[in-house]
């Protein structure tokens, strides 16, 4: 897209996409296709808009002009050509992790990604040692959250029903420091993936890399917290360092399309959800969401369960029960997988573009 025969390139298989069905454009050409290619089916479905016309054809990039809901296919994929990934969540610290291994051993289930909600600075430096390498020996992403966060602080609106969600980044500069000094800390033990959730601290982060402060490869996984809910903040994170982008939890397929046609990050989709995000259990949509929005990280919530957030020893055996279930839940999905849509690749562990700990 860096070219302006690219962008000219992009914005025709948009205007494709919003105006014919377009499936096969959205493929590059080729694939099975999903769309019944019938004509102006893709059109603003309300009403004639200019508004939509403007959004598909003059952006930057490659914005459709609505959501797409002929369900195209996409060619994008992971860089090593799979299109889709697995993703344990709340994974919180070094006895969650090693449930996750011992249950995917058990189930047969490859693990990418593991993620955790608690934050850097809430392991002992010993503890995070012990994860990364846990996670370096089985070739899985460790990606841990930047921390302290507004939610956690002395903000009395982060605690009311209307503040909680607008409010949940980093409260002042102050905090936005000691972030940085988090991401710097774990970066020093062999940290190669760090959760995100504030637009300020994503883009220090992203300009520390591109000045070699912090690792090339470092990782910036957006959290569902400030998750694009359309393809133009989609586009907005991404342009400014986002490397994998997880939408919020209740977004239809066709929603989930045009962030894949403005972006080409992997989008963390929720297809099982906690209940403080919707608690949606969306594992017969799996094949479809893959064939979307790939490369697409499956990420494995769970249905009820108490908030663990800040986790610690006092919640530790109740977290690990959590990590093998939502292991089991994994097989679930993949089962599905194999049986209505086998074609579909999943990557081998230890991909290269991984953020895996590097100590």
């Amino acid at each position: 897209l860096g070219t302006t025969a690219a962008r000219r390139k992009g914005r025709a298989i948009s205007r494709q996409l919003t105006t014919s069905g377009g499936a096969t454009a959205a493929a590059g050409g080729g694939g099975s296709g999903t769309g019944s290619g019938v004509v102006g089916e893709h059109v603003f479905p309300l009403f004639h808009s200019s508004a939509s016309e403007f959004v598909r054809d003059h952006m930057p990039g490659t914005i459709p002009g609505c959501d797409l809901h002929s369900h195209p296919p996409t060619l994008k994929r992971f860089p090593d050509g799979a299109q889709y990934r697995v993703e344990i969540p709340s994974t919180e610290g070094l006895e969650s992790i090693k449930s996750v291994v011992e249950e995917a051993k058990k189930h047969g289930v490859t693990v990418h990604r593991v993620s955790q909600g608690s934050g850097i600075s809430m392991m002992p430096r010993h503890e995070t040692l012990d994860m990364l390498r846990v996670g370096r020996d089985n070739g899985m992403e460790v990606c841990l959250f930047v921390t302290p966060r507004n939610a956690w602080d002395v903000s009395p609106t982060a605690r009311t029903d209307g503040g909680r969600n607008s409010v949940s980044g980093h409260r002042g500069m102050d905090q936005v420091v000691i972030g940085l000094e988090d991401v710097m800390r774990g970066c020093e033990m062999g940290l190669r993936s760090i959760l995100t959730n504030d637009w300020g601290l994503l883009w220090a982060v992203d300009e520390m890399k591109k000045q070699g402060k912090l690792p090339a490869n470092l990782v910036q996984k957006i959290s569902v917290q400030m998750g694009p809910p359309n393809a133009l903040s989609a586009a907005l994170l991404e342009r400014h360092g986002a490397g994998t982008l997880n939408p919020p939890t209740d977004l239809t397929i066709p929603q989930l399309a045009g962030l894949r046609h403005a972006v080409d990050a992997p989008l963390d989709i929720y297809v099982e959800a906690p209940d403080n995000m919707g608690g949606y259990v969306r594992h017969y949509e799996v094949p479809q969401m893959i064939r979307s929005c790939s490369p697409m990280y499956v990420k494995l919530g769970l249905k009820k369960h108490a908030d663990i957030y800040p986790s610690g020893g006092q919640l530790e055996g109740h977290v690990c029960a959590l990590s093998r279930e939502r292991v089991r839940r994994a097989r679930m999905v993949l089962d599905i997988i194999e049986r209505y849509a086998p074609e579909l690749t999943m990557s081998e562990a230890g991909a290269e573009d991984l953020g895996i700990p590097e100590l």
